[in-house]
């Protein structure tokens, strides 16, 4: 099982653990709305026995409605955070990767950028444990970039690529809120399956 895998599983697991967690209190509260509409209901016979039916069946059908609302927004809170929680899963995977790999990435990300031409700006760590080779290796690829000494610390993993007023942010962070959609479908699809 790979390590995406490992936290996709993980992730679904407390999602699960959550949304019992999240029945079983909504349970309560829906058991303690009805007891509450049935004890109405029980005053409106005392007073209006012919009225008691019709009162009391629209008094639990709104207790029931509001009931329902409650739980389906408590769960799509619980969806909401859960899909949060991977997303930043996500991220602190990527930028925890292992330096080779990381900057594996790092390399297919920059050639497949449309800048082919400019500055690399990393952050300090980054720089730290760039590889030698790293600026030899995009110019093989038909990049004629530079690599910054200057650390951009605003660049939490991933770089930037300026190139004069032209800059491509390609920080793992500004990837991921590029293709949060597409993420959220996806994890949504792995948590919440039926």
């Amino acid at each position: 099982m790979s390590s995406g895998e490992k936290i996709i599983a993980e992730i679904r697991h407390e999602c699960d653990e959550k949304i019992s967690a999240i029945n079983a209190e909504t349970e309560d509260v829906c058991a303690s709305i009805i007891d509450s509409a049935k004890k109405k209901a029980s005053d409106i016979t005392k007073n209006a026995q012919y009225k008691l039916e019709e009162q009391s069946s629209k008094l639990l059908k709104a207790h029931q409605s509001k009931c329902e609302l409650e739980k389906r927004n408590m769960l799509l809170k619980a969806r909401r955070q859960e899909i949060d929680n991977a997303v930043e899963h996500i991220l602190d995977h990527m930028t925890g990767l292992p330096s080779k790999v990381y900057f594996e990435l790092v390399y297919k990300l920059a050639v497949t950028s449309d800048i082919k031409d400019g500055t690399v700006y990393l952050n300090s760590k980054d720089l730290k444990r760039l590889p030698k080779n790293f600026q030899e290796r995009l110019a093989e690829s038909g990049m004629n970039v530079t690599i910054s000494d200057t650390p951009d610390e605003s660049i939490e993993s991933g770089f930037i690529l300026k190139n004069g007023d032209i800059e491509e942010n390609l920080s793992f962070s500004s990837i991921i809120a590029e293709k949060r959609e597409e993420i959220e479908d996806l994890i949504s699809r792995e948590l919440f399956k039926d």
